[in-house]
């Protein structure tokens, strides 16, 4: 599928795109990206947008940070006759409500059949015409009207293979050697390109089952040796290579960013607060842990919850407790099922905090140790106002599950988790691994690999 941003100029005459509301709700910043060619916004959208510009949430943010763009471009011109953007191209708002009609058995007049109408309007006026939506029903519809119609294409990662943070390398034996007695090995004898950050699990050609597992520190050139953290963290140990990998990211105090992600049960949460804890609460490299979530629901929605903003979040931050429950329970700690929950006097202390992002804007947050969980809810622009966040001295640390999203304007590959993985991959001061082996149970294990 054509990529509209991404057209060179050189590529024949410049073509005209509408824009489906779903694509400006997505990236107010979408008007900005089409270069040379021409778009559309027809009165419908507007109307939309008119509609979700007062919800005190990111899509309301983002109508209205469009109606401003919108006001800032009818200073310059008419919008009507079209307005001149910085890469050649016009934008104009189509007026016009009618155009011709669908057949009878397309239901009532639906926004969306209204927006059809227009494109099919305008592509009797002009050749040229491509709808851009991210809603695959719309396009559905295009192609049953014969409309070329393409998906939003800006802030999707399109890649062969999503990056995992490892790689496997097979070398000589005496090179497997070298690291083990000297802890690195220059990158350069690996005679591979390699990411920072990135961890490489060595097997010796020469020598079956003689195998390392190091880290490329770009800043020094070098491959050094990953520790086993046999001590464990909180009374957490990793259970396989990739929980490793895992704990030699969060507790490297040099690197500022580290995504984690993996299909459920496989540690991610529980690994990121662990060693949170221990920055915070053992070591005080940390002011505070501050441990936050994106609010969607899975499933229906239940509805207005009572109490004040504390009693609102135990909801949606129960996962958390729960992880806290069973690292305190992991280090020996128990207690009386009549009394508070352990992990309440670190909440107490403010040794760990617990919020919904849906605050955060605004706010500057040094010295922390941040973790976003469920980050695959988020969009690109909304992971960007999180990261903007950070003050000096904090790491962010970003869980989730492409494959678990809840957050209807985004997918396995348009979400903010899995665009940062990409876009950060050659960040020194960034880390991923993928996390794959459940580790919660064994049914846990069975149902996301088989359901």
């Amino acid at each position: 599928m054509a990529n509209p941003h991404t057209l060179p100029s050189n590529q024949g005459e410049p073509r005209t795109f509408v824009l489906d509301t779903n694509v400006l709700l997505y990236d107010p910043g979408a008007m900005f990206v089409f270069h040379e060619h021409d778009l559309v916004i027809p009165m419908t959208v507007i109307e939309e947008m008119d509609r979700f510009k007062k919800a005190l949430n990111e899509i309301g943010r983002n109508a209205r940070t469009i109606s401003r763009y919108l006001d800032k471009m009818r200073v310059k011109g008419s919008l009507r006759d079209g307005v001149t953007l910085d890469g050649g191209g016009k934008l104009r708002v189509d007026y016009k409500m009618h155009g011709p009609e669908l057949p009878i058995t397309w239901g009532p007049e639906t926004n969306d059949n209204r927006i059809l109408r227009s494109v099919l309007r305008l592509k009797s006026e002009n050749a040229d015409v491509t709808l851009v939506t991210r809603d695959t029903n719309m396009r559905l519809k295009c192609d049953a009207l014969g409309l070329p119609a393409e998906d939003y294409q800006n802030a999707r990662i399109d890649v062969d293979e999503q990056y995992a943070g490892i790689i496997e390398l097979q070398v000589a034996g005496s090179l497997i050697d070298i690291l083990y007695a000297k802890g690195a090995i220059p990158a350069a004898s690996l005679d591979r390109e390699i990411y920072p950050q990135q961890v490489a699990v060595l097997s010796a050609e020469d020598a079956p089952g003689k195998t390392a597992m190091a880290r490329y520190i770009k800043s020094s050139g070098e491959l050094k040796l990953v520790g086993r953290h046999r001590e464990g963290i909180w009374g957490i140990f990793a259970r396989n290579k990739e929980q490793l990998f895992a704990l030699e990211l969060l507790l490297d105090d040099s690197l500022s960013l580290v995504t984690l992600n993996g299909q459920a049960g496989t540690g991610k949460t529980l690994l990121a607060i662990a060693c949170g804890l221990k920055k915070v609460a053992d070591e005080n490299i940390f002011r505070k842990l501050l441990v936050s979530r994106p609010i969607f629901p899975m499933g229906k929605d239940l509805g207005f919850l009572p109490g004040d903003v504390k009693e609102k979040l135990n909801p949606w931050m129960q996962p958390i407790f729960d992880n806290l429950e069973f690292l305190l329970s992991s280090r020996g700690s128990g207690g009386s099922r009549n009394r508070e929950p352990e992990w309440q006097y670190l909440l107490d202390q403010r040794i760990i905090e617990v919020e919904a992002l849906t605050y955060i804007r605004g706010r500057s947050i040094p010295q922390q140790y941040l973790i976003v969980d469920e980050a695959q809810n988020l969009t690109p622009h909304e992971v960007k106002t999180v990261l903007t966040r950070a003050g000096e001295g904090t790491k962010v640390v970003l869980t989730g599950d492409p494959n678990q999203i809840d957050n209807p304007y985004v997918d396995a590959m348009s979400n903010g988790l899995t665009y940062t993985i990409e876009r950060f991959k050659n960040a020194d001061i960034a880390g991923h691994v993928t996390l794959r082996k459940g580790e919660r149970s064994q049914l846990a294990e069975l149902a996301a690999n088989l359901l």
